[in-house]
């Protein structure tokens, strides 16, 4: 019996990146998060390896655990979001 039509297409991270990840406005983005990662570390609020995710709000960031953070609701998530939803 050939189970090949119910595994899921591989992804194309070559594909992905060159869309996404490798535009202009991410790469500032990424440099911004790895900036305040940065200043996170030498103030001593966070370390190499500590299980601590930096969280930005707006211009204001804080230090949480990394589940907590991965665990927060996006606003675009919440009930009530006036955000596309996709089919």
């Amino acid at each position: 019996m050939d189970w090949g039509y119910l595994m899921a297409a591989k992804r194309k991270y070559k594909k992905e990146y060159k869309k996404f990840q490798s535009s202009e406005e991410q790469k500032k983005k990424r440099a911004k998060r790895n900036r305040n990662r940065d200043e996170a570390e030498k103030s001593g609020r966070v370390k190499k390896g500590d299980g601590k995710d930096v969280h930005h709000e707006g211009k204001k960031t804080t230090v949480m655990s990394a589940s907590e953070n991965r665990g927060k609701k996006e606003k675009s998530r919440v009930k009530g979001s006036k955000r596309k939803k996709s089919k």
